[in-house]
């Protein structure tokens, strides 16, 4: 039977590019994967068929072998491909992971080199860490003790005890991984027994118990810009837990949490504080002092000030985060009316109200007022 051109059977042109076969085989493998054809064997055989020429065609030396001299030059050295092989294409497990779950199974054990299953990255971890108002403004340095699981260097993170401490695993027979066959698929799982690395613990090493790691801390230096905000995550690439199988370490994520302040509430990046003032303050107008993280500022309250009024400071507020400039500081204005009076007071209050015109009819509310009972 002849077989057909790979480019022909893919729908694509002969100059495509990976991404372009990644799409075309992709979308086949939805329309002809046996799993949504059952008992179907036309489809079936049309999936083998895309398999095939993705692998040959995302393979730089295949494709120009064949580019050059068709079917007949991938005989030889190469081999022309036998049907569906997960063990000759590289990214199989990736495509069909994401289409049918299949996860890591495919090829598994190339990535993570040495015949063994794939090397797993360390785990993250996440460090909370309290810190100022005054802290996001001006940045710190901190030094924090992070407790971690390190390689134990006793046994080199095998967990075995001297040359007899551990034994090939006969399942897998040493290689980490079993191969399943389900139809025409060859499927590689990580092997339950050893899981995945290959030998098992005969005589456990005194130091980590056969754990193959050691519970540490460590120190280490946390740099905080100026601008950041509570649940800010700082990272620390490789800072987390080591790879149980030689794989990269995880990284360790600093969570900061930042503790409220008895004066100054944060608002984005802005700063508010409530200044009270009485009520001869207000209507005259004076001067108070406010006490800033950059100092004493001397805030004018305007003659007529009304209760919720503000006054806003420029660049006294919390920096932006990697940029530059400042949020301001808002001061709000809380009139405050006397309890209790002197006679004197009162005798002055009620010539006061003797000589200001009288406001007790109720007022029209405002237009966003109207607006919000609009949308009620």
């Amino acid at each position: 039977m002849t077989k057909r051109d790979y480019y022909e059977i893919l729908g694509v042109a002969k100059d495509a590019g990976d991404a372009a076969l990644k799409a075309a085989y992709r979308k086949l493998a939805m329309q002809y994967h046996p799993d949504r054809n059952p008992g179907n064997a036309e489809a079936e055989e049309k999936f083998k068929e895309a398999a095939e020429a993705y692998g040959v065609l995302t393979d730089a030396q295949k494709r120009a072998a064949y580019d050059r001299f068709g079917h007949q030059g991938l005989q030889g050295a190469g081999g022309a491909p036998q049907g569906f092989d997960p063990e000759t294409f590289g990214d199989f497990g990736d495509i069909l992971g994401d289409l049918f779950g299949f996860g890591d199974v495919f090829g598994g054990g190339r990535r993570g080199g040495g015949g063994r299953g794939r090397t797993r990255r360390g785990d993250d971890v996440r460090y909370d860490l309290e810190i100022s108002i005054e802290d996001t403004i001006r940045g710190m340095s901190a030094e924090i003790q992070v407790p971690r699981l390190d390689r134990c260097h006793f046994c080199n993170g095998t967990g075995g005890e001297g040359k007899d401490g551990l034994t090939q695993c006969a399942t897998c027979r040493g290689r980490g991984e079993v191969l399943l066959q389900q139809g025409f698929l060859s499927i590689r799982q990580t092997c339950r027994t050893c899981g995945g690395r290959g030998n098992l613990v005969r005589k456990a090493c005194t130091k980590c118990n056969g754990d193959g790691v050691l519970r540490t801390e460590r120190k280490l230096r946390v740099t905080i810009p100026p601008g950041v905000d509570n649940g800010t995550r700082l990272r620390l690439t490789g800072e987390g837990q080591n790879s149980p199988n030689g794989g990269p370490a995880g990284d360790l994520f600093v969570v900061l949490l930042v503790k409220e302040h008895p004066v100054f509430e944060r608002r984005e990046n802005d700063l508010h504080c409530t200044v009270p003032v009485n009520v001869a303050q207000a209507a005259l107008g004076t001067e108070v002092d406010v006490l800033t993280f950059d100092g004493l500022e001397h805030v004018k309250v305007p003659e007529g000030t009304q209760h919720g009024d503000q006054v806003r400071i420029r660049g006294k507020g919390i920096p932006y985060l990697n940029s530059s400039g400042r949020g301001d500081l808002i001061v709000n204005i809380e009139v405050r009316v006397p309890s209790r009076l002197t006679r004197e007071q009162k005798k002055l209050f009620e010539q006061l109200r003797e000589t200001l015109p009288t406001e007790n009819e109720p007022q029209e509310r405002g237009l966003l007022d109207k607006v919000k009972d609009f949308f009620v």
